[in-house]
């Protein structure tokens, strides 16, 4: 089972989550299996063209009723997705203004996932790669307001960069407590982003580790670290990226890769081996 981790000011979280996207007509089922092998942390977003946030409802329905797992046991996450992230399966009037676009976002979110509360509601990435627009302030108004009525625990942002997590972070009624960003080896594992999140007490998330990294992965020095643990490649990088301060995402398909995944909590890697993976892509 995926362990936990307690931050400042109280919230715990599952350190190991499990990504729903692009399961398709599969995401019932893989999400179930997920909860089985143990994962505690669900990721998804109302967005069809990635996701399919009613099947993931569906699996933690099921998952409830076989007494896998109590509603408690679960940290939830789900996104809102701005118009040029979705496909036509819109899950909001496209003329409505942005604020009622996220609170039809989410209500619709809470019946797909049966629940009358998310632990936590990401921004899934501002309109815009540079900046922010008054768009994103419009729809981080309404997530503040989701906040305040308790049915969101926390509020976060997704696919962001520096520059735009200090501005909604100075900016903001109600701060960011989650960060969710694709994690690239060739970018430093995303270091900067991560300083700020640990400058401030905020979780990192770090999704696309695997998937992002190839070359990386096949690097002859994870090879051998891989080999000292008696372990993968793929659980050396989740065991670095826990190391190192993230919480990793996976989203695999396998079951005993899930298994795999979550046996990342059995070993640990020494100082030395966390300094040559940071500098692999570096190099």
């Amino acid at each position: 089972m995926s362990e936990r981790t307690l931050t400042d000011d109280g919230m715990e979280l599952p350190q190991f989550f499990y990504g729903t996207a692009w399961k398709e007509d599969e995401t019932q089922r893989l999400t179930e299996l997920a909860m089985q092998r143990g994962f505690r942390g669900i990721d998804t977003a109302n967005q069809r063209r990635h996701y399919h946030e009613s099947a993931v409802g569906r699996a933690i329905s099921a998952a409830v009723a076989n007494a896998i797992v109590v509603r408690d046991d679960l940290f939830l996450q789900t996104k809102f997705t701005f118009r040029r992230g979705q496909d036509h399966r819109l899950p909001y009037d496209p003329e409505a203004s942005i604020a009622t676009q996220v609170e039809q976002s989410f209500a619709s979110s809470l019946e797909h996932l049966g629940t009358e509360h998310v632990d936590a509601y990401l921004l899934h990435g501002p309109t815009s790669s540079v900046g922010l627009t008054s768009d994103d302030w419009a729809a981080w108004r309404a997530m503040e307001a989701i906040h305040d009525s308790g049915r969101a625990r926390v509020i976060g942002l997704s696919n962001v960069t520096l520059e735009q997590l200090e501005c909604f972070y100075q900016e903001a009624r109600v701060q960011p407590r989650i960060v969710q960003n694709r994690c690239y080896a060739v970018q430093s594992w995303d270091r900067q982003v991560r300083k700020f999140c640990a400058t401030k007490g905020l979780v990192y998330q770090a999704f696309s580790l695997l998937t992002a990294n190839r070359p990386t992965l096949a690097a002859p020095e994870l090879a051998r670290i891989a080999a000292r643990h008696a372990r993968t490649v793929p659980q050396i990088v989740f065991r670095f990226a826990l190391d190192i301060g993230m919480i990793p995402l996976t989203g695999t398909t396998n079951a005993e890769h899930m298994r795999a995944d979550l046996d990342v909590f059995e070993f640990s890697l020494e100082p030395t081996e966390i300094e040559q993976i940071e500098r692999l892509a570096a190099r």
